[in-house]
């Protein structure tokens, strides 16, 4: 019988539309599973083969998880608000509503044409205002918030106000940007506005002065996980350091809680790995150095305070404030530039940046408080204002960056660790040794030191011994369009949240997408974005008059904003009421399974930890940690193609005769390729752009070759395959059993369309075990042990192998029981129900059809997956190898219930064993039972 998987295809999906087979339902009396892709940015160029990878393996395992009596909830939705989308906007006047929905629509399309069971319903695109009231809402909820360091969790903001009531700041551990010391009565006589200012120091969000990385070319602020090799990642534009008053979250209170929450994840441990470095986490002493002829001290914090005897020079980050003071007249000009030279770099450049070595003098001495040492103070790139203090106590003998720094600039390098190498030439670094050159410490190994100096820095109150994280507050602010409003006002210069009962601030409709002529934000060109505080509505921007109507937060969230919390949305996304049900959020609790890029690794999984740690504390939901099992699915990757131009000429010369020729390599689009062979079709290649319109071609052998070669696969590339076409040739199921062929799921792997063949030709077999010639023939006969063993071996293999992600070995075993199945003509209804069960997550419409022409009225969907019995997997017989002196002569099949002494028996009785032993007697006999048979003569 023909298979016809279009026909089939397309039936299925849309009873599967109509009927909501994949609707869930909130029952709460089943055990629940939540399987989660990372949700899609829509962009304009649509899906292409690589996209589904990740989607297609935890659909199987939904699938999976249903056949096992399981409540799956497998949601999906959009991504929506982004760079490209505005970025297109400015290009065309084109609203980024418009073009997000065509883009929405078209990935719809696709993703419901490979058979998702998706609960569309759930749907979610983090750019509807019906979303984003509540991304607004969690942002003020982190506004009106604290971090109570003694409770070990944020709290409601008026838990902080009651204790400046009852006490000002004597006992208070907060997380805080300032220390701040204040009585009772000082809160008590404080303006409103001093109240609302001090209060800004404590909040999870809140506005202050930060160092950014500005992108004059996007017109915004990027996060350092947006920015590569000081370009913007989207874009390639410069990035440059910048002073600005930002919006942050301070994600700071959580880094503890971030770093130890890993080890109850099941997480890929390199993923692990990069965040717990994010994070940073050291510790050490924070050391206060006086200013010779100056009020001012430096401040430092130190993992080696027991090397403090060495430190020789100290070096500021040219952004910190103390520079400004210290900087003496002679020095200014040369400190200026090199502040502004630095401000073109961003952190990650001047992370990375080790060999190269610069600074400025200021012009003024620190005293070192252990040695009385006068210590010449620096500005350098490579020190960071927003690590530790922005400042290091430099000791060159023993740290290769201060060692660099002192060569450059002939600085003393001072050794105070034992070594016998020479520190004038090389530092040494290492914890193994003693100290020497150092007063009181002499002798002392490393722990003993450390915890001897931290204690005389206490003693002599200059400092204390603390714990530093690497990791800084996230800045939350984008000078951008296309993103959520802030539900922010200012009165008298001051920020205000907006009234729950206001939500959602609608993004409001501009003339233009880029900042206005002031340099605002692109809000800022609105005409109707003003909060009028009486009537409690958005108005005109003409009646701003900052007594009953202010002006708004002209900045919207970044991208990561709405991401942060989806997952919490699809538990409950028509909720008018709350972001999630208390008690929804308790059933459905963590992400069981999460599958997405580790590109996300510091940004979203962070980001989106952090939220959910904040939401547990102040009671909104029950668990710590959104996602309890992580798995970052490899890259399918395209197969390229080139031409080579001869240089200076619109001649291209054919792949084997190019090495003759100075020539420069041109992608070219595959799809300009005959046919699947490397021959590129030359008069296509010539109608694909009007610049090839002349080209003239050096041939060999009458055709011209082009070069190949594996990379990621991207539209740029002009490698990119789309999976409509492959759903159209090969079925949905074909594509879906292929990509889970090509190779482990973590893995990266070239798409090779011609490997297509082989599993068409399998899922061709598969639906013929159904029939005879052209008439469905299912019978109802008892199978025999044979058809039994090959469906539990089946069974068996595929349990191990979904449940271990081991998704290719799958499609292996299938295509292995449907050949034995077909060699032995089975077509027993108990086969052949259980298999078409077994298979259905991989390719569901051909099962589903199968399952309906067996005569069930019902989807397969939520079937029973076959239960193994280990019976029919006992083997009757055992084919024994037979060795002699070491080598395998013959093999000997014989019942598996013999005992080793009947095998043994057998074995020298047999007639190829006794042609062997020519009558002579064997000096040993090993029967390992089940396995072989060794004999020694």
């Amino acid at each position: 019988m023909f298979y016809d998987h279009q026909q089939i295809e397309k039936k299925w999906q849309k009873y599967w539309e109509e009927n909501q087979t994949y609707k869930t339902s909130n029952n709460t009396d089943k055990p629940k599973f939540y399987v989660l892709d990372m949700f899609p940015y829509p962009s304009g160029a649509g899906l292409h083969v690589g996209h589904p990878l990740g989607y297609i393996a935890s659909d199987i395992y939904a699938r999976y998880k249903r056949h096992q009596g399981f409540n799956v909830l497998h949601p999906v939705g959009y991504d929506s608000f982004g760079l490209p989308a505005e970025q297109y906007a400015i290009q065309t006047g084109q609203h980024p509503a418009v073009t997000t929905e065509q883009n929405i629509n078209r990935y719809e399309e696709q993703l419901r044409k490979i058979g998702f069971s998706f609960d569309w319903s759930r749907e979610v695109r983090t750019s509807d205002a019906s979303y984003y009231k509540w991304t607004q809402w969690i942002f003020i909820q982190l506004y009106h918030s604290w971090y109570n360091k003694d409770t070990d969790k944020a709290e409601a903001i008026d838990t902080l106000i009651r204790h400046f009531e009852e006490k000002g700041t004597e006992g208070l551990n907060a997380n805080q940007n300032d220390e701040l010391n204040f009585t009772a009565e000082e809160w008590k006589n404080a303006s409103d506005l001093d109240k609302e200012d001090i209060l800004l120091n404590y909040r999870l969000s809140y506005r202050a002065e930060t160092t950014v990385n500005w992108c004059p070319a996007l017109g915004t602020v990027l996060a350092n996980d947006e920015v590569k090799d000081g370009k913007s990642e989207r874009g390639g534009f410069p990035v440059f350091q910048k002073k600005m008053m930002q919006w942050s979250m301070r994600i700071s209170a959580y880094s503890e809680r971030l770093l130890q929450g890993l080890a109850t994840l099941d997480w890929p441990q390199p993923l692990k790995d990069s965040q717990e470095y994010w994070i940073g986490k050291s510790q050490g002493a924070q050391v206060q150095f006086k200013v010779e002829r100056h009020d001012e001290v430096v401040e430092v914090f130190t993992t080696r305070p027991d090397t403090i005897f060495g430190a020789t020079f100290m070096v500021l980050a040219p952004e910190n404030p103390l520079v400004e003071t210290i900087t003496t007249a002679a020095q200014k000009v040369e400190v200026d530039t090199y502040i502004e030279e630095t401000s073109k770099k961003t952190e990650r450049d001047r992370m990375a940046d080790v060999k190269n070595v610069s600074g400025a003098f200021t012009g003024s001495y620190a005293i070192n408080p252990f040695s009385g040492q006068k210590m010449p103070i620096y500005i350098s790139d490579y020190v960071l204002m927003g690590y530790g203090t922005g400042a290091v106590m430099a000791v060159p003998a023993h740290d290769e960056r201060d060692h660099r720094f002192a060569k450059k600039f002939n600085l003393e390098i001072k050794k105070v660790v034992e070594t016998e190498e020479d520190v004038q030439e090389k530092s040494f670094d290492s914890k193994d040794s003693v100290c020497v050159n150092s007063d009181f410490l002499n002798g002392l190994n490393y722990n003993d030191a450390k915890s001897k100096i931290i204690s005389e820095i206490e003693n002599k109150e200059i400092g204390h011994g603390t714990t530093n994280y690497r990791q800084r507050d996230a800045i939350f602010s984008r000078q951008r369009y296309w993103g959520e409003p802030v539900p922010i006002y200012y009165k008298d210069g001051m920020p205000y949240t907006l009234p729950t009962s206001a939500l959602p601030l609608e993004l409001p409709e501009v003339e233009k997408y880029l900042p206005t002529e002031d340099g605002d934000p692109p809000l800022g060109n609105a005409k109707t974005f003003a909060w009028d505080e009486v009537n409690q509505k958005v108005v005109s921007t003409d009646l701003i008059d900052d007594k009953t109507i202010f002006p708004l937060e002209l900045s919207t969230m970044p991208g990561w904003a709405g991401s942060s919390w989806y997952f919490l949305r699809y538990m409950d996304p028509n909720d008018q009421e709350a972001f999630v049900k208390k008690e929804l959020a308790d059933y459905w609790g963590q992400v069981d399974l999460y599958i997405g890029g580790s590109e996300h690794a510091t940004g979203h999984l962070l980001y989106s930890r952090f939220w959910n740690m904040f939401l547990k504390d102040r009671g909104y939901i029950s668990h710590d940690e959104p996602f309890q099992k992580l798995i970052n699915q490899g890259m399918i990757l395209g197969m390229s193609a080139f031409v080579y131009r001869i240089d200076g000429t619109n001649q291209y010369v054919s792949k084997n005769l190019a090495k003759e020729y100075q020539t420069q390599q041109i992608h070219v689009d595959v799809s300009l390729l005959k046919g699947t062979s490397d021959e590129l079709d030359t008069e296509a290649f010539k109608t694909w752009r009007p610049d090839y319109a002349d080209a003239e071609f050096i041939l060999e052998d009458g055709k011209y070759i082009t070069d190949r070669e594996v990379e990621k696969m991207s539209k740029s590339k002009y490698n990119v395959v789309n999976p409509d076409d492959i759903c159209d040739e090969y079925g949905a199921d074909g594509l879906r059993l292929y990509e889970m062929f090509l190779g482990p799921l973590e893995q990266s792997k070239p798409w090779n369309t011609q490997g297509l063949s082989g599993v068409y030709g399998f899922l061709k077999k598969f639906w013929n075990l159904y029939f005879n010639g052209d008439t469905f023939e299912v019978s109802d006969e008892e199978p025999t042990k044979a058809e039994y063993k090959v469906l539990h071996t089946l069974i068996k293999k595929v349990v191990y192998d979904i449940e271990n992600f081991s998704f290719n070995t799958s499609v292996s075993s299938f295509m292995i029981a449907v050949n034995e199945l077909q060699k032995i003509k089975c077509n027993k209804r108990n086969i052949l129900e259980p298999l078409a069960v077994i298979i259905s997550p991989y390719a569901p419409h051909i099962c589903e059809e199968l399952w309906s022409l067996l005569g069930h009225e019902t989807s397969i969907e939520f079937e029973q997956f076959p239960v193994l019995n280990e019976d029919y997997l006992v083997e009757d017989e055992i084919e024994y190898p037979v060795s002699v002196n070491g080598k395998m002569k013959f093999k000997i099949s014989l019942s598996a219930q013999f005992s080793a002494k009947e095998v043994e028996d057998l074995v020298i009785s047999s007639e190829k064993m006794q042609q062997i032993l020519e009558g002579k007697t064997p000096k040993k006999i090993i029967v390992v039972p089940h396995r072989i048979v060794n004999i020694v003569i």
